[in-house]
């Protein structure tokens, strides 16, 4: 039987608020963005034309007439154009407008003619492919805004007091000016280069001489001088061969080429990052703050619906008002409660609840910490459905608030206000189909699960799959290729980075490969990296799917964790329930019916061998092979 959900006094429920019911929910639904438009499609056609772009576009060859120095209009483009690709995402508004720009400048810079390049082109196409979806995004969003104002008719509220004072983007802005600051101490450091450079050169002597040798792998050119020969570094070795006539500025034993006079490459690397990193923030603040102020402005509609804590995000889960059950969520946001006279402030777009590590809270005597430990690790009870009054129309991208009881328990209303933009559940996104299932919660019953399931006396065996095994395959490359790239060398300081990331690697392969899953009479026999390890019925506590790994919670000892056992994100996205998603399903509905569990014991061969130990082997042969090979 299904729990009420926990009410919310009348007095506190505006007169008139409408209810958002089912039926307005689906039409509000149904004014999602077509597939074609969702951002990773956008941004996927834009970074390969970008990557192709930046390979095969001309380079002009540095030279004495026009030498190579700090590009600072085309780093301001390049800043541009890694923050369209964020904006994508979070910010369509101001996506479009940097696509414009970088379009621009790719214009202004070599005109229209560059197009007839076919990377140029591609960059043309991808950066209009994009736009027409973020046109198509702001339009449904409007769509949806003008759904749910009809909805809530002629209903309107100004916000609760408490929600009158919250305040969002100042640690946006704190971040944005950290970051900015960095981003201005590069420059100033690159400038800096730049004037150490025409301090020398004012001093030193000019010479023009001959390249006599080129050593293109330690980038160094052999230059005879005034029968003097000097050997000049240089970044781009293929510039200047044999023969080649170069200029440049000696002063004792040094010289640098007049074509490439200083090189500042780190700090314009640091100013790019740092402008990036602090203009995301600023735009992340400026669009929060205004966007709350828009709230606290004038009177707001209303509707009257059911909300939900996601167990493992975190966020805040909305249903119709009829959907009792909460069987279909219809949009999502993070929020914080917010308190009259609040001068604390939270943000920001990625604000997630984080897992307890260490010491237990629960440890204490205190029963509500018990219960936010037991919810956080998944061990605790669903959080319930409660009544709410929803304040603004909700659309892709829109701030919220409402307000409700935070339990039965609980006598107070408290107000919450969303720290993230609007987003709609959209099982769109991967595709339509009765076959395809749609969560209503972040974790289905186990009741649910076990309506599915039959008894058998024989244990069940979960194993990795497809999905898993291949990101197995490709972690197992990635770590073939990097100890080959530590080892091409030689002997060096890049093998230190080897001690922290093998070891991981290692793991994870061996996980994502042969990871398996044996429920027997008495217990699980969890086969990992490099053991199996046997957890009793009655010292499991919970099982779920967790971060892409699954976890069995103990009453006493930690948890036994496997990860990876797959890409939920992926497997959603090509239309699949997540495979080691469904094994934590059916695993819990085992644990909470005994019912269902196997009549016998599970064999040696039926528990899975761990292969962490046989790929240690392979590795140290394979490194082996790569010093033998080289």
């Amino acid at each position: 039987m299904s729990r009420r959900p926990v009410p919310l006094p009348a007095e506190h429920i505006p007169p008139g608020t409408p209810e958002w019911r089912t039926a307005d929910v689906r039409r509000w639904l149904d004014a999602v963005p077509a597939r074609w438009a969702h951002p990773l499609f956008a941004f996927l056609a834009l970074a390969v034309s970008v990557a192709w772009e930046v390979t095969a576009a001309p380079v002009p060859a540095c030279t004495s007439a026009e030498p190579c120095g700090s590009d600072w209009p085309g780093l301001a483009v390049a800043v541009v154009l890694v923050l369209s690709l964020y904006w994508v995402w979070r910010q369509p508004r101001l996506a479009i407008g940097g696509l414009a720009v970088t379009v621009v400048a790719l214009a202004a810079e070599d005109g229209v003619s560059a197009f007839a390049r076919p990377s140029a082109l591609a960059y043309l196409l991808a950066a209009g492919f994009a736009v027409a979806g973020l046109v198509h995004r702001l339009a449904v969003a409007g769509r949806q805004r003008a759904l749910a104002l009809e909805a809530a008719g002629s209903a309107a509220q100004p916000l609760p007091e408490a929600a009158r004072t919250f305040r969002r983007g100042r640690l946006s802005f704190v971040l944005a000016a950290v970051f900015l600051a960095v981003a201005g101490f590069g420059v100033w450091q690159a400038l800096g280069v730049a004037d150490a450079y025409e301090q020398r050169a004012a001093k030193a002597a000019h010479l023009s001489g001959e390249v006599t040798a080129v050593d293109e792998g330690e980038g160094v050119l052999t230059v005879t001088a005034e029968g003097r020969t000097r050997r000049v570094e240089t970044a781009f070795p293929e510039d200047f061969p044999a023969g080649t006539r170069v200029d440049l500025v000696a002063d004792g034993d040094g010289a640098v080429l007049v074509a490439e006079p200083y090189d500042a490459f780190g700090w314009e690397l640091l100013v790019l990052g740092g402008s990036v990193v602090g203009l995301a923030f600023l735009a992340n603040g400026v669009t929060g703050h205004l966007a709350a102020r828009r709230l606290r402005r004038e009177p707001l509609p209303v509707l009257h619906v059911l909300v939900r804590e996601g167990e493992e995000d975190g966020r805040t889960y909305v249903f119709a008002a009829d959907d009792t059950e909460g069987r279909r969520p219809v949009l999502c946001f993070h929020s914080l409660y917010a308190f009259e006279d609040d001068e604390e402030d939270f943000d920001e777009e990625e604000f997630d609840r984080e897992e307890f590590d260490g010491d237990d809270p629960a440890s204490g005597d205190d029963p509500d910490l018990r219960k936010i430990a037991e919810i956080l690790r998944g061990g605790g009870p669903t959080p319930p459905l409660r009544e709410a009054v929803l304040y603004g129309a909700p659309y892709a991208g829109a701030e919220v608030a409402f307000a409700a009881r935070e339990d039965e328990h609980d006598p107070e209303v408290a107000v919450e206000c969303s720290v993230t933009a609007v987003k709609p559940t959209l099982p769109e996104w991967r595709g339509r189909g009765p076959q395809r299932r749609e969560r209503t919660s972040p974790r289905r019953s186990a009741d649910e699960i076990a309506a599915r399931m039959t008894p058998t006396a024989g244990p069940r065996v979960w194993r990795a799959h497809g999905f898993s095994r291949a990101i197995g395959l490709g972690l197992l490359l990635v770590q073939g290729g990097g100890v080959w790239a530590a080892l091409d060398d030689g002997p060096s300081w890049s093998w230190l980075w080897l001690v922290p990331a093998l070891p991981w690697l290692l793991t994870s392969v061996a996980t994502a490969l042969t990871w398996r899953i044996t429920a027997d009479r008495d217990g699980l026999w969890v086969t990992g990296a490099w053991r199996v390890r046997r957890v009793p019925w009655d010292v499991i506590t919970s099982v779920r799917h967790h971060e892409d790994g699954i976890r069995v919670g103990r009453a006493k000892d930690s948890s036994v964790d496997l990860s990876p056992t797959g890409w939920a994100w992926l497997e959603r996205r090509t239309g699949r329930e997540p495979g080691a998603e469904r094994v934590a399903d059916e695993v819990r509905a085992l644990l909470h019916r005994p019912d269902l569990r196997p009549d016998a014991e599970a064999t040696s061969g039926q528990q899975g061998m761990p292969v962490g130990p046989p790929l240690v082997a392979l590795t140290v042969l394979w490194g082996a092979a790569v010093l033998l090979l080289l």
